[in-house]
């Protein structure tokens, strides 16, 4: 399983309205693509900040491909991103999931 992080930082005042943004854009996208095994979404904030985070999970890098096309460490940006995000960072970092507990 291949876990797919991606960050972006908003003003913190437009952090509920980006969150939402991403439920009807990529969100939505990964949960089509097959292969997609979840994502989860943190936020942190920092005085006038939001960090957020996309922690999504795949069956395989094809599977990402699928989502992503042919260059997967690049982000993936939707219209209006620009409209929120203070950085359009441009790329996204990769990980083979070695162990995940999932509690009984």
């Amino acid at each position: 399983m291949i876990a797919r992080i991606w960050r972006g930082i908003t003003q913190a005042e437009k952090a509920d309205a980006y969150i939402a943004y991403l439920n009807e854009t990529g969100l939505k996208d990964y949960a089509k693509t097959p292969g997609n095994r979840g994502v989860t979404v943190l936020r942190r904030l920092q005085g006038e900040h939001c960090e957020i985070v996309l922690i999504s999970l795949w069956e395989s890098m094809a599977a990402v491909r699928a989502f992503a096309g042919e260059n997967p460490e690049r982000s993936v940006y939707y219209p209006e991103d620009e409209d929120y995000l203070l950085e359009m960072e441009p790329l996204v970092r990769h990980y083979e999931v070695a162990d995940q507990l999932i509690p009984a």
